[in-house]
């Protein structure tokens, strides 16, 4: 008789510079999502989200759980639990994503207990309404504003990263500020569209900037 050979789970390595996004990507979020993503890598972080790999041989769950379980930080973004206009459901994708998350800080591997999470909606309390087993985190709210999702975001992944000598808010908002003016001509260099950037021509522009501007 043939034993059966037990399969073993290979321990992903979390990456202590990898935050991921979780948010909505549709383009009424587009100025939140582009000024997060611009605040992780001005914060010597990288940015992940869904939109990273486009493999229609990975199941789009399988993806994130991935990306998840490779990232020390997170940043959840709520303010997209409304309900829709053309079907009166509510968004649950994002409640999902942080669920799973949590879930993997708390049931993964030992090295997945080092995880923390930062939880944004539009406003500080209105997550009670519709997901009050959260309630007891520290939800910071960004108000529909750039800036105060950049000021959140820096000041979040100072205090639980513990790093010095990170660029304040004000100064990270005055970047994007810059980097917005600049985007256009850009763009036009690269043969690209400012409205239709994938996350990864988004990343490469960011980064490029920042190299430049340092």
């Amino acid at each position: 008789m043939c034993r059966a050979i037990p399969t073993l789970h290979v321990i992903a390595r979390i990456k202590s510079i990898d935050v991921f996004i979780n948010c909505p990507f549709d383009a009424g979020y587009r100025p939140i999502f582009d000024a997060i993503v611009f605040a992780v890598y001005d914060l010597g972080f990288v940015a992940r989200c869904a939109l990273e790999e486009d493999d229609a041989a990975e199941f789009r769950l399988s993806k994130i759980e991935r990306i998840i379980e490779e990232c020390r930080f997170g940043i959840n973004d709520l303010s997209a639990v409304a309900l829709g206009a053309a079907t009166g459901l509510p968004r649950f994708n994002m409640p999902l994503e942080l669920g799973l998350f949590l879930g993997c800080k708390r049931y993964g591997p030992q090295n997945q207990s080092r995880k923390r999470t930062l939880v944004l909606d539009t406003d500080q309390y209105r997550y009670k309404q519709f997901i009050s087993d959260i309630s007891g985190q520290d939800i910071h709210a960004h108000g529909g504003e750039p800036a105060r999702a950049i000021r959140a975001v820096r000041d979040w992944l100072q205090a639980t990263s513990r790093r010095s000598g990170l660029a304040g808010g004000g100064e990270i908002i005055e970047h994007y500020r810059r980097f917005q003016m600049d985007l256009p001509r850009i763009c036009t260099e690269a043969g690209l569209e400012p409205d239709s950037l994938t996350f990864i021509d988004l990343s490469t522009v960011i980064v490029t900037w920042l190299q430049a501007n340092r």
